[in-house]
């Protein structure tokens, strides 16, 4: 692992991935169109034959398929231009200087001068999780978010670690791949969405013909219109989480090969793992942090590895000792916090257990 930096393989595999993306970006968003297409063939010729509606919404596709590219073009304008300022939106990130942050953003530019890594945008944003991440599509966009939380938490080394890991997700590509990934989730959102809503806007005059009126092949028509969006839209989703989870095994290896320090590494994780959750933030930022304690269908659809998963590479691979769980005062009680730092002034040793794993409707929380 401690050559995981320089795995120029999946540097190569992370560009070729992102063509494909923009390629399945495009082909998603015609077959979309192609949906529309059927559907609004089938309530226009309701009693029309199912070979009739597939050979219209095709001559349909072909008429519209300008626009739809001028469309989805036009979104990856905006999302390149923009999506930085989406993100801080949601998170509230803000840039800092050497001034504002000196312990900082000398760390993080003592980590690219020794490797001749190019300095991205420091940004913190006011929050008691523990979590960081990168983002960007370039070199004069890529900056790297922390929060307050996690620099009142994390000492020196751990820190180092922690922006030592998002400078390999840049230097490997994985910043840019994830972007992509959500900029056409988004952009199968919107279609998809206003697809339905030609379905049910125009729709209600074919349902409203009577059961002897529809001879023709317009309900299957519109069933197979309706399978197609399923389809895009689990394409998608899949686009999104098939993303593979070794990236976030090579960013901390890469990390290691950074600082030289598997032990920060795995200390940074114990101390973020399941305290990382950002209030608000979409689940399309949340994939780009350290940690990501969201999941679901018992991890089926996880972003990341389990927190032991990763820690358990880096001891084997790299060396490191594992501390086990590290307790800490829970950010989300003030007062707690500050008794804890009281006693510590005193020298006695306190901290509140770590938070425990809760359950939802949609999956569980690592913690």
């Amino acid at each position: 692992m401690a050559e995981a930096y320089g795995l120029y393989s999946h540097i190569r595999a992370n560009r070729a991935r992102s063509v494909f993306l923009l390629i399945g970006l495009f082909f998603l968003v015609y077959v979309l169109v192609y949906a529309g297409a059927l559907v609004a063939a089938a309530v226009r010729f309701p009693d029309a034959p199912l070979d009739y509606l597939v050979a219209r919404a095709v001559y349909d596709l072909i008429l519209a398929a300008p626009f739809a590219t001028a469309g989805t073009l036009l979104w990856l304008v905006i999302a390149y231009f923009f999506h930085q300022s989406m993100i801080d939106a949601v998170t509230g990130g803000e840039e800092v200087t050497r001034k504002d942050q000196p312990r900082l953003f000398n760390v993080l530019e003592n980590l690219c001068i020794s490797r001749g890594i190019p300095m991205p945008k420091l940004k913190v944003m006011e929050s008691g999780a523990l979590n960081a991440f990168a983002s960007g599509l370039n070199r004069k966009q890529y900056s790297v978010t922390v929060t307050t939380g996690l620099l009142e938490r994390l000492d020196d080394p751990e820190v180092e670690a922690v922006l030592g890991h998002e400078l390999t997700h840049i230097r490997n590509g994985d910043v840019r791949m994830l972007v992509i990934a959500v900029i056409i989730a988004g952009v199968i959102s919107f279609f998809g969405e206003m697809v339905f809503r030609i379905f049910f806007r125009t729709g209600g005059s074919w349902r409203g013909r009577s059961s002897g009126d529809r001879k023709g092949g317009a309900g299957i028509a519109i069933l197979i219109a309706i399978a197609l969006i399923v389809v895009a839209w689990v394409l998608s989703i899949v686009i999104r989480f098939s993303l593979s989870r070794s990236r976030e095994y090579l960013a901390d290896a890469g990390s290691v090969e950074l600082t030289k320090n598997p032990n920060a590494m795995i200390s940074a994780l114990r101390k973020i793992e399941g305290r990382g959750e950002l209030p608000g933030a979409t689940s399309a930022v949340m994939e780009m942090c350290v940690d990501n304690p969201r999941s679901g269908f018992a991890d089926l659809f996880a972003t990341h590895p389990s927190v032991d998963r990763r820690i358990a590479a880096l001891v084997k691979f790299a060396g490191g000792r594992d501390p086990g769980p590290i307790a800490i005062p829970d950010w989300r009680d003030p007062e707690a916090a500050d008794e804890a730092g009281e006693e510590e002034a005193e020298g006695e040793e306190t901290a509140l257990p770590p938070p425990e794993k809760s359950t939802g409707p949609w999956g569980r929380r690592r913690g």
